[in-house]
């Protein structure tokens, strides 16, 4: 049965995108065939495409030079693929025809781990340069290869990337590329359903081009453990809502208080199974099996995702699974603990991520460097963030947020903002009395908050 759900999905898929506007062909331009200066082809390392890779020479100004055709002028896409085995960022300056941009090329934790960065630019019609110049003494990172693209125009982000799996430590599309997706997340459904209507969704999706919708259903504080077929019924309704608007759809178990992810558990694989097994079919869907966990340790955590897991792999082995981490999703950085915890302690499981909230205002350096330092290591997804303080309240220091943003755009960490909703707090991104009626497209209902968030969601996608 599950075969023969996703093969109507995937056929359904297929008469969508004969529709869409048809995207040029990614063209593959190899390392090791392009001009290089100050560095060397090997092929001492696993994992890359071709015959090798160009090692670059420990120089500043070690450069490789590649030279690619485009079509037609306009927009494109530069992926490049590389391996950087150190622990220290090994910068570069992206020329492209003498346009120049610079570009962090961070640690991958081997040199047999190899990572894509991308980077949107503007090409002539015909031949263009391309050079990736080492910009310190440690030179550039093995790079194995360039990629040449076509920004998504068309389309929904499900049409353009299909189902999600988490591929190394990043998550990836269903051609394998590496990917970021952004989005907003709902506030409580006990609370705020009446912002998630017809227009609300229209605008999320048409808008403000939203990646991802986060269904944010609690289980206390009046929420799922009052009427668990109320509650199951808001979320089916809401995957159908953003499955129609072709967004992916984070279903959020939000669990806040008590802390311990089991004093819930028995109600969550209720509530998974039945999601699971309605919902095995799509192709746009994401668990989150525990939205904040606090006052426990990472092993409790960590034994509580091994008993869950196993019950929605029964009925969907394809969806990726996100996991919260200790101190309300911080890593444990909360707790005065790090990402090691969970990175010598990983989660016996496959296609998971595991996720890290912050707030701009309560959270800074110490906060920011852990999410850089895990993203290196283990897959990460912020399932919420906001630009005040850890309340979803206060004033916004987006200054700080966007140096978040920043950290994700470079690493392709999927973000998702608290909250589409119209409550008094700063952290909400309608003004009070928008629900249900709107206007929701455009600015003139939005607090500060979701000026600066709708513009950065709005920004073109790099799928």
């Amino acid at each position: 049965m599950l075969r023969t759900l996703r093969l109507a999905t995937l056929a359904a898929l297929v008469v969508a995108c004969l529709h869409a506007a048809p995207a040029q062909a990614a063209t593959t331009y190899e390392a090791e065939n392009a001009t290089i200066s100050q560095g060397a082809v090997e092929s001492n390392h696993a994992g890359y495409s071709g015959t090798g890779f160009v090692n670059y020479a420990n120089a500043t100004g070690s450069y490789v030079e590649f030279t690619v055709t485009a079509a037609t002028a306009g927009p494109a896409t530069l992926t490049f693929r590389y391996a950087n085995g150190t622990t220290t960022n090994r910068p570069m300056a992206i020329a492209v025809n003498g346009a120049t941009t610079n570009r962090d090329f961070p640690g991958t934790g081997a040199w047999a781990t190899w990572q894509e960065t991308t980077l949107t630019t503007t090409l002539n019609a015909g031949a263009n340069t391309v050079r990736a110049t080492a910009t310190t003494a440690n030179g550039g990172p093995n790079l194995d290869r360039l990629v040449l693209g076509t920004p998504s125009t068309g389309g929904t982000p499900v049409q353009a990337n299909g189902q999600l799996r988490v591929c190394g430590i990043k998550l990836c599309n269903q051609q394998g590329k590496e990917i970021q997706l952004r989005g907003m997340s709902s506030h409580g459904l006990q609370w705020y359903y009446q912002c998630l209507n017809t227009a609300s969704l229209d605008a999320l999706a048409g808008d403000w081009k939203a990646d991802v919708l986060r269904i944010s259903m609690y289980i206390q504080e009046d929420g799922y453990e009052t009427n668990p077929r109320l509650f199951t019924d808001r979320v089916h309704n809401l995957i159908e809502q953003a499955t129609a608007r072709g967004m992916y759809a984070i279903v959020d178990w939000h669990m806040l208080t008590p802390g311990d992810p089991n004093y819930n558990l028995s109600r969550a694989r209720t509530f998974f199974t039945e999601i699971a097994q309605r919902h095995n079919g799509k192709n746009n869907l994401l668990y989150e099996i525990a939205n904040e966990p606090n006052g426990v340790s990472w092993s409790t955590i960590r034994n509580y995702a091994h008993q869950l897991i196993p019950v929605i792999r029964q009925y969907d082995p394809e969806t990726p699974i996100l996991v919260g981490t200790r101190a309300w999703s911080s890593l444990g950085v909360s707790d005065g603990a790090s990402e090691t915890e969970v990175i010598n302690n990983p989660v016996n499981a496959t296609n998971i991520m595991y996720t890290f909230h912050f707030y701009a205002a309560s959270h800074g350096t110490e906060y920011l460097n852990a999410l850089s330092r895990a993203a290196d290591r283990i897959p990460m997804f912020v399932t919420e963030f906001g630009t005040q303080t850890a309340s979803g309240d206060g004033s916004n220091n987006f200054t700080r947020a966007q140096q978040y943003l920043d950290l994700m755009a470079q690493k392709k960490i999927s973000w998702v903002n608290w909250n589409f909703s119209d409550d008094f707090r700063s952290g909400a991104v309608f003004t009070e009395g928008t629900c249900p009626s709107g206007p929701f497209a455009g600015t003139s209902r939005l607090k500060p908050a979701g000026v600066w968030v709708r513009d950065r969601i709005r920004t073109p996608d790099d799928f």
